[in-house]
């Protein structure tokens, strides 16, 4: 938008500079998920929650189909990171199903809105092939980092075990009792000591 000049002539107002605009709204957009859901979410409710003009929301992505993308991918990455950061702490086999545990308990039921996110992208990737690669990484990363401490079997039915708990705790009216997932990922670990 263009002033009056001291001079009687117009200048330009500067650009604002924002380097970090296209990761905000990025950011943005997951918070208005997990606010309203995918369907609830629009460009103009996500250029507000970033505190950019709406015009951004097309400069830096070619439609919602590219922002959901980039948004569902940096959540399945932080959450996979987070899961290969406890498994590569751990130093034996107890420690290893301590850190199962520590992701379960944490970082998956520690904030609502996570909950949300895991499955507003299980739905898009049900209904759109396209969005499955997003989730065939998140478990290939989540079986790969189980995998440094147990059998592949076990890596594979431990990571549905706790795809299953983030449906249960999102969907559960009740508290649950966390001993439940201590005793789970202790019988299904039960056979999988690899340094027997």
């Amino acid at each position: 938008m263009a002033s009056q000049s001291t001079d009687g002539g117009t200048q330009r107002r500067p650009r604002r500079i924002d380097p970090d605009r296209r990761d905000r709204i990025i950011d943005a957009c997951l918070e208005v998920i997990a606010a309203e859901g995918v369907a609830g979410a629009s460009h103009r409710k996500i250029a507000k929650a970033a505190d950019v003009p709406l015009g951004s929301m097309t400069y830096h992505f070619s439609g919602m189909d590219e922002l959901l993308h980039e948004a569902f991918t940096r959540f399945a990455t932080t959450s996979s990171a987070q899961m290969e950061l406890r498994m590569a702490q751990a130093t034996d086999f107890q420690s290893a199903k301590s850190a199962v545990v520590e992701h379960v308990l944490n970082d998956i039921f520690g904030g609502a809105s996570d909950l949300v996110l895991t499955h507003e992208l299980y739905t898009l990737a049900a209904r759109n092939p396209s969005f499955r690669q997003i989730t065939s990484a998140w478990m290939a990363r989540s079986r790969a980092a189980l995998e440094q401490h147990f059998d592949a079997d076990t890596a594979r039915i431990l990571d549905a075990l706790i795809e299953g708990l983030t449906i249960h705790r999102a969907l559960d009216t009740e508290e649950r009792d966390p001993a439940e997932v201590i005793r789970a990922i202790d019988l299904i670990t039960a056979q999988s000591d690899l340094s027997m």
